[in-house]
């Protein structure tokens, strides 16, 4: 998978992210730069920790799961160290 697949992974795995994290996460730019960065985090977790390899296919599942898991794991943080509040 290239880096514009990853981007474009990444833009729609925020957009996932944020109508799964209640609060602000900023403007919808910030969340899906923050989804970008979840869907690389996800592949990484993906990779060092279950051995599975994300590159391999755009539509497979594990790799969406991961891109939106990690785009919640950035969106929490993201949200504890911004001090913003859930609604």
């Amino acid at each position: 998978m290239g880096i514009i697949a990853w981007i474009i992974l990444g833009l729609i795995a925020g957009a996932i992210a944020k109508a799964i994290v209640p609060g602000n996460q900023g403007g919808w730019l910030a969340a899906l730069i923050i989804g970008i960065l979840g869907a690389l985090l996800g592949g990484w977790i993906a990779s060092a920790l279950f051995n599975i390899n994300v590159n391999e296919s755009f539509f497979d599942l594990p790799t969406w799961i991961f891109a939106i898991l990690g785009g919640v794991i950035v969106t929490l943080i993201w949200q504890f160290i911004s001090g913003k509040r859930r609604a």
